[in-house]
């Protein structure tokens, strides 16, 4: 065998690990809870929040039929909030009490927290928080707001607010005035 031979054989077994890698991809799998720009129905207000609580995830609408598409985390079964609203407050690193119905379902992990807890990197409501209001301008105690538990998104986990990671509710937050309508399905 001569040498062009020899290089010829080997140098698919060098590639060879390239295009195993190329063919399952070096990286870890696509996370589906990532902000991504995706087709939305017509329908909804250009700026509007969609939020789909079965699927996990909430929709910025940012033109006729499309959207940013971010992952969530919503309220367990019996706590899921669904309905219209408006965002009537914004917040930096909210400060953070726990409802008294939180408080009565796990007096031991909220009762420590009635008198409330400053805003910051260990608050539950995370980095922002957008406030939701209904149509007479009542506050819903309904929230989408950042967490400190990122690993909770894309599962039903929280007491009936809307958790984003940390990273995409500022994003978010400095997107959506106040005023901007959000459905809750």
């Amino acid at each position: 065998m001569n040498r062009r031979q020899m290089i010829g054989l080997a140098l698919p077994l060098i590639a060879a690990p390239s295009l195993v890698m190329a063919q399952t991809g070096n990286a870890a799998p696509s996370d589906p809870y990532q902000p991504t720009e995706v087709p939305i129905r017509e329908g909804f207000e250009v700026g509007s929040i969609v939020v789909v609580s079965d699927d996990f995830f909430l929709y910025h609408v940012i033109a006729p039929g499309r959207a940013i598409r971010y992952g969530v985390a919503v309220g367990e079964a019996e706590l899921v909030w669904k309905g219209r609203a408006r965002i009537g407050r914004k917040v930096e690193w909210p400060s953070w009490t726990p409802t008294q119905a939180m408080i009565e379902r796990e007096p031991d992990q909220y009762a420590q927290y009635a008198d409330g807890m400053p805003g910051g990197p260990k608050n539950p409501l995370g980095a922002r928080a957008l406030y939701l209001y209904d149509a007479n301008g009542n506050d819903t105690a309904i929230r989408i707001h950042g967490t400190t538990q990122p690993g909770s998104i894309g599962r039903a986990v929280s007491n009936g607010c809307i958790r984003m990671r940390n990273e995409a509710v500022m994003s978010l937050f400095e997107q959506v005035p106040i005023g901007t309508p959000v459905y809750v399905y």
